[in-house]
């Protein structure tokens, strides 16, 4: 098991926009890179990416919940347990 972490403070969202799908849902499959997530910071949406390739077992934020820096945003399963 492994964590996506933010790499910025500011404000989490799963989505790209208020009526849009999430970017990733739990239990689906994230790529290294991967957009899981923005977090917004003076008035700017920047990404959080996964860094490995896994499976989102679930999220730790939601929508509109701020966040610190290194603070863990979601769980990620290796695909092969």
């Amino acid at each position: 098991m492994s964590t996506v972490k933010a790499q910025q403070s500011g404000v989490f969202f799963r989505r790209p926009a208020p009526e849009a799908d999430p970017y990733v849902r739990e239990g689906g499959h994230v790529d290294p890179g991967q957009t899981i997530a923005v977090i917004e910071a003076v008035k700017t949406f920047n990404p959080v990416k996964s860094a490995s390739a896994g499976i989102v077992t679930r999220f730790l934020l939601t929508d509109g919940t701020e966040v610190a820096r290194g603070q863990e945003i979601a769980e990620l399963a290796d695909e092969n347990t």
